[in-house]
């Protein structure tokens, strides 16, 4: 068993430096297998609980930060088979919170940075945080003329005959686009397109694909474009790299103008004023997660006016103006589809929950068990029902209980079978 760490606020210093030594070591090799070679070892939770213990290590010993800090580095270099591509504005990663006080400090810290008035309004963009891989398009003249991944922010490589596959990519924009500009998203994949395209791997005899995400980043960095064009990759719009001139002076209105350019914009972004109102559309986003068809992990947060996003700059390797409001790595909600019965080699009875696949902990999902007859009726879970699942480590997966306002008109209580479905006898 692995020994519990000391407490950061009892660490010596040269406890401090060998512990932010095998950190950088550890991130390194986690965003290497993760970025360059699609193939994580570990879970986004144990990934930021690594990132967060350096961070904290950091800021209590600041004379001791690394110059190969984590905190200064996103993701990881190029792999040698694609070409190098330099971002002339660097593909950086947003801060990272997990709670409702998280998400009022930023807009603490913002009010504060900006000298505004209490009563001031800040307006902020609320939007999912697709699950994918980000990529970043030029368009010059109106052409796509390159694509590149983010790599480790300053260098990506570049996929460019791949990404020219993508129906969901325009390959022109509109006169009314500028001359030059960076268009960046996340390239994803659907559940439905995730299950055929698994079925498919396992036809062939190859390795099926373990989430969503690992199987768009593959696809995606494919020497060969014949293979990317074969895999039902989508595209996300949501941010910029260089531009000289931007159709628009807020986030919204550029995210607007992307959409009428016939680039896909998500639906689910919503102008909000103030943290409440933040709160409320990421619950509203969260409890839709099971619906739409593909990987989210939280909400993005981005100041609204342009203007304050030059004035609040950057810090290490992240915007001020922007936060990824993370939802808990190890639950999800999913739409119960059917609650199946199976028999045990003593003869009980056992609910299974049948699910609408959904990725949890990294891994995606498709049953829970329900436990017996007295905990389907405690919790009154019925099929067709939003159930809200946990899956932690190597435990199986388990409905922890439902979203009552998004149960379908209709639903019936379930009826525990007494006739044992496999012999008839009475159970």
């Amino acid at each position: 068993m692995a020994s519990k760490p000391i407490p950061v606020e009892d660490l010596t210093p040269i406890e401090a430096a060998a512990e932010l030594a095998a950190l950088a070591r550890t991130i390194g090799e986690h965003d290497r297998r993760y970025y360059s070679e699609d193939a994580p070892s570990i879970s986004d939770a144990e990934y930021d609980a690594l990132r967060l213990r350096n961070a904290a290590i950091e800021a209590r010993f600041p004379d001791l930060v690394r110059t190969d800090s984590p905190s200064h580095r996103v993701g990881a270099g190029p792999a040698a088979k694609f070409a190098k591509v330099q971002h002339r504005v660097p593909m950086l990663s947003l801060a990272n919170g997990f709670s409702e006080d998280d998400v009022r400090d930023f807009i603490g810290r913002i009010r504060r940075f900006l000298n505004l008035a209490d009563d001031q309004v800040i307006e902020v963009t609320a939007e999912p945080k697709i699950d994918g891989l980000s990529i970043s398009l030029r368009y010059e003249g109106g052409k796509l003329v390159q694509a590149a991944t983010r790599g480790d922010g300053a260098e990506g490589e570049n996929v460019t005959a791949n990404v020219f596959t993508l129906d969901s990519v325009p390959k022109r924009l509109p006169s009314s686009a500028p001359g030059l500009i960076e268009v960046r998203g996340e390239i994803y994949m659907s559940h439905k397109d995730f299950a055929a395209l698994n079925e498919k791997q396992s036809q062939a005899g190859d390795k099926p694909f373990a989430n969503p995400r690992n199987a768009a980043a593959g696809s995606l960095r494919q020497l060969d474009p014949a293979i990317t064009a074969a895999r039902p990759l989508r595209f996300f719009a949501y941010a910029w790299g260089e531009a000289p001139e931007l159709p628009g002076d807020t986030q919204m209105a550029v995210i607007q103008t992307f959409g009428a350019w016939g680039l896909p914009v998500n639906p689910l972004m919503k102008l909000c004023r103030g943290p409440d109102e933040l709160m409320a559309h990421y619950r509203l986003i969260e409890s839709q997660r099971a619906l739409l068809g593909y990987d989210i992990d939280g909400v993005v947060y981005k100041v609204n006016r342009l203007d304050w996003q030059q004035r609040l700059g950057f810090v290490s390797r992240s915007p001020r103006w922007g936060l990824a409001h993370k939802f808990s790595a190890e639950k999800a909600t999913t739409v119960l589809e059917k609650i199946d019965i199976q028999v045990g080699r003593t003869g009980a009875l056992t609910p299974v929950a049948r699910l609408k696949p959904v990725t949890v902990g990294g891994v995606v999902v498709t049953n829970a068990t329900l436990h017996n007859e007295d905990e389907i009726a405690r919790k009154d879970i019925r099929e067709g029902d939003t159930v809200i699942v946990q899956r932690a480590g190597d435990v199986i997966p388990q409905v922890l209980g439902i979203v009552p306002e998004l149960r379908p008109a209709g639903a019936q209580p379930y009826v525990f079978p007494h006739v044992c479905p496999a012999c008839g006898s009475h159970a």
